[in-house]
C-alpha cells in the first residue's frame, strides 16, 4: 500500500515556532542539550545520534518496517532518509521546522505538524514509528496511542521505543542547552517497558514483539 504525501524532498510548511535550544543544537549537529523538569532534573538528550546515520539498533527497527511508514517526531530525519532509501513511501512529522528543515536536506520527506493535527494518509499507513523517547508526545501515552492507532491501515503495525529503564511519568519539561538556555515548557511522558504495555492495553494494543539493541528498549504493537 503507498500513503499519499507530499512530494519527496519537499517540505510542508506549518506554523511559525520561535526558535528554541532544540533548533539550535540540531543547525550545530551537537549538544549538550536536556530536558529540564521543573524541579531541575535533567535528562540528556542525544543529539549527536539523532543527527548521525541510522545505526546498527536503528536497523533493528528499519527491518520491521513494512509499506508505508509514518516517523511521528522524526527529528532530523536520520530514520526517514534510511527508509526513503531501502524504497519505502515514507512521511516525518514533527513540530520543529529545524527538524523538517534537516529531514528534507537528507532527501526525506517532512511535515511541520503535530501528531494530534490532520494528516495525509490517514488510516493508510503501514508501519507508524514512535522512537527516541517520542512516546513521550503530548504527556499522554494512552492518548497518543489511540490517536497512532486511528493512523493506521488495517494490519498495521506501531514500532515504540521506551525508555531502557522501568518508569511510567509525566511532567512539564523545558529544552535546555546547558549553557543557561530554555525553550518554552511543554508537557512529556517517560515510559519504560512494563509501563508501554499497560498504556498499549489501555489504548487497544498488544505486544507482538519486544526486543533489545544496544541498550535501548523496543516493542512492536498491533492494534487489537
Amino acid at each position: 500500500m503507498t500513503a499519499p504525501a507530499p512530494v519527496r524532498g519537499a517540505a510542508v510548511a506549518g506554523p511559525a515556532w520561535r526558535e528554541d535550544p532544540y533548533a539550535v543544537a540540531l543547525r550545530a549537529g551537537r549538544g549538550p542539550l536536556f530536558l529540564r523538569r521543573a524541579d531541575g532534573w535533567l535528562l540528556p538528550l542525544e543529539v549527536e545520534r539523532w543527527c548521525a546515520a541510522a545505526d546498527s539498533a536503528d536497523g533493528s527497527v528499519l527491518a520491521r518496517c513494512h509499506g508505508a511508514v509514518l516517523d511521528i517526531g522524526c527529528g532530523p530525519g536520520r530514520l526517514v532518509a534510511a527508509l526513503a532509501e531501502r524504497g519505502h513511501p515514507v512521511l516525518g512529522v514533527d513540530v520543529s521546522p529545524a527538524a523538517v528543515t534537516s529531514t528534507v536536506r537528507r532527501g526525506g520527506t517532512a511535515l511541520c505538524r503535530s501528531v494530534f493535527d490532520p494528516l495525509p494518509g490517514e488510516r493508510r499507513w503501514t508501519t507508524a514509528l514512535l522512537v527516541d523517547g517520542n512516546i513521550g508526545i503530548g504527556g499522554d501515552p494512552v492518548a497518543l496511542l489511540r490517536r497512532t492507532a486511528h493512523l493506521l491501515a488495517s494490519g498495521g503495525r506501531l514500532i515504540a521505543e521506551s525508555a531502557a529503564v522501568e518508569v511510567d511519568e509525566r511532567c512539564e519539561v523545558r529544552l535546555d542547552d546547558g549553557r543557561g538556555g530554555l525553550g518554552t515548557p511543554f508537557p512529556w511522558a517517560r515510559v519504560g517497558p512494563r509501563a508501554l504495555r499497560r498504556h498499549a492495553r489501555r489504548a487497544g494494543w498488544t505486544v507482538a514483539g519486544a526486543w533489545a539493541a544496544d541498550g535501548r528498549r523496543f516493542a512492536e504493537l498491533v492494534p487489537r
